[in-house]
């Protein structure tokens, strides 16, 4: 009795493209793309033959622009972006709803992984709430207050400066990683 699928897995990498091996960013590309676009290719078709189901699938704040130091994950999180509002518009009317949540940055493992610092980022337990107060409707949630304000105020800004501002936001991000990987 399956109604739900939440695509919230995944991985991310830090630094230039061409600097790191080819291999890791392929694995990237399987896990935060390919598995998705499987599940949600099983689990759709599953739901609207039930007339029923949602599918939620965890996009990030940094699907709206190509990131420099974060090019892989940033294009991958940008395909389940793009997938779940192409989803959406094909399973209007089925009963299926589709559910993009672009949070910012998560306390999880994810910024040890790919050499990251993440000050300030989110409780997972603090996505919750507001991706269950969505669920059942289509669209982009965005479930934490950094998502809101750099996913608003970016929003506005031409796609280039979008971009040197994430490369801005990046390079902290990766000289922090560095830092703290060198007090360990």
């Amino acid at each position: 009795d399956l109604r739900v699928l939440v695509a919230a897995a995944g991985f991310g990498s830090s630094g230039g493209l061409l600097d790191q091996p080819l291999a890791p960013q392929l694995e990237q590309l399987e896990v935060n793309a390919a598995s998705v676009l499987q599940l949600v290719h099983g689990c759709g078709r599953r739901f609207r033959a039930q007339g029923d189901g949602a599918l939620v699938l965890f996009s990030s704040i940094v699907a709206f622009q190509g990131v420099p130091g974060s090019a892989t994950y940033a294009a991958t999180k940008a395909f389940v972006q793009s997938l779940a509002e192409g989803l959406a518009g094909e399973l209007a009317g089925t009963g299926v709803s589709v559910l993009s949540v672009a949070p910012g940055p998560v306390a999880t493992g994810f910024g040890a992984r790919a050499g990251l610092g993440m000050d300030g980022a989110a409780d997972p337990q603090a996505l919750v709430a507001p991706t269950l107060r969505a669920l059942g409707h289509s669209g982009t949630c965005r479930p934490d207050a950094r998502s809101k304000l750099l996913g608003y105020a970016l929003a506005t800004l031409p796609r280039p400066l979008r971009v040197r501002l994430m490369q801005r936001i990046m390079a902290g991000m990766i000289e922090a990683g560095a830092r703290a990987k060198g007090a360990a």
